[in-house]
This record gives structure tokens, sequence and C-alpha cells, in this order.
């Protein structure tokens, strides 16, 4: 199985990231990624860049190495009503994407009813596309509820291939992930993988997701990493 996307990766326009964004692009070239997607972390978190970085975007050319480039953010949800980051809606407007994360810098954790609601808040928020690295025991979810909320608001969930790897923080995320697919496939959701690189060695390095997905059998029609065109139809994005 090999994934032509990669949208969720970081550059040195955060400050624990350590790679520039031609040396992601090329190491996704060599690995055979169709489609590339900046995301840095928004404001809210700490080390992250000032949002002239989003304002100026502008420059990225839309193709690199005969590759398609999307442009986008790691936004952060700030509370469980499901607000994020307070980014001007013009500059959101001018994005391809928008991913919204829980991350520990920004908001405290909880029990896993007020996660599931604040999860599924952000999801009703019209410029939320995909939700950041699910599945994590630090921030408990209803994950079927997730799923369902996934179905309804069109609104991507991520299987998250940092994650999954030994060097990872996030606590339970295979067996949660597991679940979450099994879900996925119930109520014939799509789902989208990302690698959450932040060097180059890791764009489009996708092993521990795709042993995932084998051994949990999910079918290939869902995954939209195997089908760039219909991402681009999802995302609103011209091809």
């Amino acid at each position: 199985m090999k994934f032509l996307v990669d949208i969720h990766t970081h550059t040195v326009g955060n400050d624990h990231a350590y790679s520039t964004f031609d040396e992601n692009a090329r190491f996704a070239k060599e690995r055979g990624i169709e489609i590339l997607g900046i995301s840095e972390h928004a404001p809210e978190l700490p080390s992250s860049p000032h949002w002239y970085f989003f304002m100026n975007m502008k420059i990225i050319p839309k193709e690199v190495y005969g590759m398609r480039i999307l442009k986008g953010i790691e936004l952060n949800i700030i509370d469980y009503d499901g607000n994020i980051d307070d980014i001007d809606t013009q500059l959101l407007d001018r994005m391809d994407f928008r991913i919204a994360s829980l991350h520990p810098p920004c908001i405290k954790f909880a029990d896993i009813d007020t996660v599931t609601k604040g999860i599924i808040a952000a999801m009703h928020n019209p410029y939320v596309n995909i939700i950041g690295h699910p599945g994590d025991n630090r921030f408990p979810q209803h994950l079927e509820e997730l799923v369902k909320a996934s179905k309804a608001t069109n609104t991507l969930l991520e299987l998250n291939n940092a994650s999954l790897t030994s060097t990872s923080l996030r606590t339970g995320v295979k067996e949660n992930m597991m679940e979450i697919l099994r879900c996925c496939n119930k109520y014939d959701v799509p789902i989208i993988a990302n690698t959450d690189a932040h060097i180059c060695y890791e764009v489009g390095e996708f092993k521990e997701a795709i042993s995932l997905i084998e051994e949990v059998q999910f079918p290939k029609d869902l995954i939209l990493n195997l089908h760039p065109d219909r991402l681009l139809d999802f995302l609103g994005v011209e091809k």
C-alpha cells in the first residue's frame, strides 16, 4: 500500500521542528507523495510562528518538484466549548485546509464526556476540516461518537503516524485508533492518514499507520491518501 498524500507536516517555521520546507518537499518527492501539505502550529502553542507567517503563505508555490502543495494550519482547540485559536478569518479563508488538535500547553486534561463534547464542538466549526491526532488517552474520548460526528459534520479524523511511534507521548493511541477505524468502516466514514512530521526524514513515512490499517483490514476506498482527487474535492480545492 502506497500513500500519495501527506498534509500534516511541520518545518522550522515553528521552533520544535528541524527541517526546511524544501527539505520536506525533497523527501516527499522521493517517497512518491503527490500532495504535500504544510501545517504549522497556530500561535497559541508555544514556539509557534507569528500570524505574519500564515499571512505570507501566499508566496508558497502551488506546485513544487511536480507535487501539489497545500497550505494549511494546525489550530489549537483552546477550550471545551470547541473554540480555536483567535486567527483572523480572512487568513483562514486563504488556506486550503485547517486541522484542529488538542495540545496540553493550550488546554487542560478533562474527563471523557467533556473532551468528547469539546472535540465535537470544534468539528462544527466550518473552518475545521480535520481533527488532528485523536485517540490520546490523556484526553479520553467516546470514539464512536466522534466517528458519528465526523460523518455528520464532514470533518475527517486523522490517523496520525507520529502518535503510533515509540517516541510519542500520547498513550493508548493504537488501541483507540483500531476502534476508530472499525467504527469508520461500520458507518462508511473516510479517514486521512498523516505523518505529523517534524523533520524531513519522517515526511511520507507511514509504516506504523499502514501496519495498523492492514491489521484491522480497513477498506482502501475510505483512505483518502490513496485518492488524491477525492481529497481535493473534500477540501474544496481546485485540481
